[in-house]
């Protein structure tokens, strides 16, 4: 459909005029390329899983966190193995003593898939470096934690169903609330109070998980230290000043 006669308007010499004849005397060829099928793995991977619907849990403080504009919103590649997270909220839960049922893994042809199995023995590794010890060794002496839970004397259980123990609405600061808290349990304050509230969590952990008081704790819970007993006031009311 090319013609010639369209182009004699523009000003270019006798030669370029001579190639525009080459246009309409060329006839193209079609050239079938051999293609293949090749499957491949790209640099990038844009997303994974769903598109991002952006409904995002805010944060508890308020301030914008911007997930998903300024910061990539995408589930981790590698993800948790399940067992070894429920042994790792079991551990810092300290829960140990909690029935529940825990789904076993297991692994079928283990013999040909030894990375599973070296994942498994890093995480129960990394798990067991990052326990606690299972002692501490205080600095100064410290009362034992059955010395702590002995009987007080009637004289002081009297005077704790007249008064009772020191509350957090009393006109003092934090150290000196430890200091009174301490000094009521027979729990030396020295230089540092670390150690003394490690003594005293140590001393309310084991008054909570007691198989002696914690049924008497939950039947009288709600009660008041100047309504109860003052038998009844110090084994109750131990613990629950904190």
């Amino acid at each position: 459909d090319l013609s010639l006669a369209d182009y004699d308007y523009l000003p270019v010499s006798s030669e370029i005029k001579q190639l525009f004849e080459y246009i309409k005397s060329y006839t193209p060829k079609t050239i079938e390329i051999e293609h293949k099928l090749q499957p491949f793995i790209p640099d990038f991977i844009p997303a994974v899983g769903d598109i991002d619907a952006f409904l995002k849990v805010p944060r508890p403080d308020g301030k914008p966190d911007h997930l998903g504009l300024l910061v990539l919103d995408e589930p981790s590649t590698k993800q948790s193995d399940p067992a070894v997270l429920s042994l790792w909220l079991t551990e810092n839960s300290k829960q140990h003593n909690v029935t529940q049922q825990i789904k076993v893994k297991s692994l079928e042809n283990a013999e040909k898939n030894p990375k599973a199995i070296e994942s498994w023995i890093e995480s129960i590794s990394e798990l067991h470096r990052c326990k606690p010890p299972a002692t501490v060794h205080y600095t100064r002496p410290m009362p034992d934690i059955e010395t702590l839970m002995q009987e007080w004397s009637p004289e002081f259980e009297e005077l704790l169903g007249k008064v009772g123990l020191p509350t957090a609405e009393m006109s003092c600061d934090l150290a000196e609330y430890v200091d009174m808290v301490c000094a009521i349990l027979d729990i030396p304050v020295y230089k540092s109070r670390i150690q003394p509230l490690h003594v005293l969590f140590s001393l309310y952990s084991e008054f909570k998980n007691s198989q002696h008081f914690k049924p008497l704790a939950d039947g009288k819970k709600g009660r008041t230290p100047l309504s109860n007993p003052p038998s009844q006031a110090a084994d109750v009311e131990v613990p629950s000043f904190m």
